[in-house]
């Protein structure tokens, strides 16, 4: 992800090749380096960053020569002006990904030149007026009475359209709100819904990892997040320490997902149940990493006794084949307010 440096929009330098040092680039093109047995098609496809890590693929037909933090001017969706983006990935990468993500490379739109200084501050000055934008915005929707939030505002680099993004429960009747939004930006005006986890993402913020929020740097698609995700890992059910600031379960939570379900298929079935001479026992969790599994007798649902897996699939075949006369026998105790653990490691 690019982002401005304290300064960008104030102090920025006065030349057009400068802009580039205020940008940080969040994506390793490991491919920058080697060069293409095709050159001649080397630079048809770019992908450019828009405001808010929003990206695009365009296609560059004229051939120009372009890199990383470049700044270039595009065709827009509505053919209605041009916008400014900042080039993010370019050459055979931006192919491998277009393919991977069956974009129609007839449908994309044209990288017109490398912009001038006069579009660049042009765009820098819609770039300023968007903080006030939405200040007013937020005052003419509490005056309508409507019941949204305006998350953020994009001006078109020509200023010709403002994309105005929000988060509503329900659906909203535009038809009032546009015409007064109209006339007082003097713009063409785009409203677009977005979900909670986007809004996360436009605002940013630090996660309690410690990181910027992965959704406002890396992460471009979102995947349903359910609680299995947080169960399959073991993990306490705290809605607090599971959600995030978007208020919606973490997404890193389906991170190691896969490591824990390719882990938890050589473990018996959680619901397996043990048959001793003492009563029944059942499996109160599992310890993914050190490949135990604690169990209780249902009688005695206070006291855990550790064992390991390997343990419990003989424990379990002999269930099978002869009446239960096991004993579960304790080799560490461990007290505990009201629960003792027991160690069975074998």
């Amino acid at each position: 992800m690019y982002k401005p440096c304290s300064d960008c929009l104030n102090k920025c330098a006065k030349k057009e090749n400068v802009y580039k040092k205020c940008y940080k680039l969040h994506a390793l093109d490991w491919l920058s380096n080697i060069q293409s047995p095709f050159e001649y098609q080397k630079y048809d496809f770019v992908e450019i960053q828009f405001k808010n890590n929003r990206k695009e693929f365009f296609i560059n037909p004229e051939k120009i020569f372009l890199n990383q933090g470049d700044i270039v001017t595009v065709e827009t969706k509505s053919g209605i002006g041009y916008d400014i983006g900042i080039v993010y990935l370019t050459g055979e990468l931006v192919k491998l990904q277009i393919r991977n993500q069956t974009i129609d490379s007839k449908t994309l739109k044209k990288i017109y030149r490398k912009s001038t200084y006069k579009e660049i501050n042009i765009w820098k000055s819609f770039r300023k007026k968007e903080l006030t934008t939405i200040l007013i915005a937020k005052k003419i929707i509490k005056n309508f009475h409507i019941s949204m939030k305006i998350c953020d505002v994009e001006y078109q680099g020509d200023g010709e359209k403002a994309i105005f993004y929000y988060t509503a429960e329900n659906r909203i009747d535009f038809r009032k709100l546009i015409k007064e939004f109209a006339f007082h930006f003097h713009t063409r005006i785009e409203m677009r819904q977005i979900g909670y986890r986007q809004e996360a993402a436009k605002i940013g913020g630090i996660g309690s990892c410690g990181r910027e929020l992965c959704c406002s740097t890396w992460l471009k698609n979102f995947k349903s997040v359910t609680t299995n995700s947080a169960r399959y890992q073991q993990l306490s059910i705290n809605i607090q320490k599971l959600t995030g600031q978007c208020s919606k379960l973490k997404c890193c939570l389906n991170y190691e997902l896969d490591a824990y379900l390719d882990a938890i298929k050589d473990f018996p079935n959680y619901d397996s149940k043990i048959y001793t001479e003492k009563g029944i026992a059942q499996c109160m969790k599992i310890d993914v990493f050190k490949r135990e599994m604690w169990f209780s007798y249902i009688k005695n649902p206070n006291t855990w006794f550790r064992i390991k897996v390997k343990k419990i699939k003989e424990i379990l075949e002999k269930n099978k084949i002869t009446p239960p006369l096991e004993e579960l026998s304790a080799i560490h105790t461990i007290q505990k307010t009201e629960l003792t653990f027991k160690d069975l490691s074998i």
